[in-house]
């Protein structure tokens, strides 16, 4: 991301082990707060086990049942309540999974709505990103090679009123001319789903566990 940090300091910096910034293993995003969405097809089972999310690795790990135990973490609920508004521009940097089912994301969410996805994954598209503006539905498909399963992404988003722009490893790749309004706000989701089968491939039976990896997030405010 050389070159493109705002000037300010961040106004939130990520701290995935700290309980007052996220709460783990529920989102008012699932019916019922969770912990399973199967009209959305995944096969997730959400934990709150620290195990699967809180060192910034999202884990799933497969149960008895079929689902598959999952982690992720929201800023909604938490003592902080984080939300990101319109004119915050977020970074990041992912590992993305291997692991064939996997859907690892970063989004954002507020009642019943509200969603743009900084990106989604899916390794069965190898050198693709999902990035998406579901509040004035917008969305575009970046392939780059380096995009790759197991490959570390910069990502950085801005949420602009007009305009929500996407750059991947420092590339100006997709601004979508339609925005998020002047007042929009939303809280954030960091999470790995598992496919159900439906839109993509679902894990192979040999498969017990994948993963990704979230080593930085931040979000700066003009």
């Amino acid at each position: 991301m050389t070159g493109l940090a705002p000037r300010r300091a961040p106004v939130f910096t990520a701290d995935f082990a700290s309980d007052s910034q996220w709460v783990a293993g529920r989102s008012w995003a699932y019916p019922g707060g969770g912990p399973v969405n199967p009209r959305d097809n995944k096969l997730d089972h959400l934990t709150a086990d620290p195990d699967y999310s809180r060192g910034g690795t999202f884990r799933a790990t497969l149960r008895p049942d079929g689902n598959w135990d999952a982690g992720l973490l929201t800023t909604e609920g938490s003592d902080e309540g984080f939300m990101v508004r319109t004119g915050d521009v977020l970074e990041t940097r992912v590992r993305l999974p291997v692991e064939m089912g996997a859907w690892p994301a970063i989004w954002t969410w507020r009642d019943g709505g509200q969603e743009i996805d900084v990106f989604e994954y899916h390794p069965d598209n190898p050198d693709l990103l999902e990035l998406s503006n579901h509040v004035r539905e917008a969305h575009t498909y970046h392939r780059n090679p380096s995009v790759r399963p197991g490959a570390w992404v910069d990502l950085r988003v801005e949420f602009g009123r007009s305009s929500v722009v996407w750059w991947v490893n420092g590339a100006r790749v997709f601004a979508d001319r339609r925005g998020v309004g002047r007042g929009w706000r939303a809280y954030l989701i960091v999470n790995l789903s598992v496919c159900a089968g439906r839109y993509h491939p679902a894990p192979g039976p040999e498969l017990r566990e994948m993963s990704y990896e979230v080593a930085q997030l931040r979000v700066f405010r003009p």
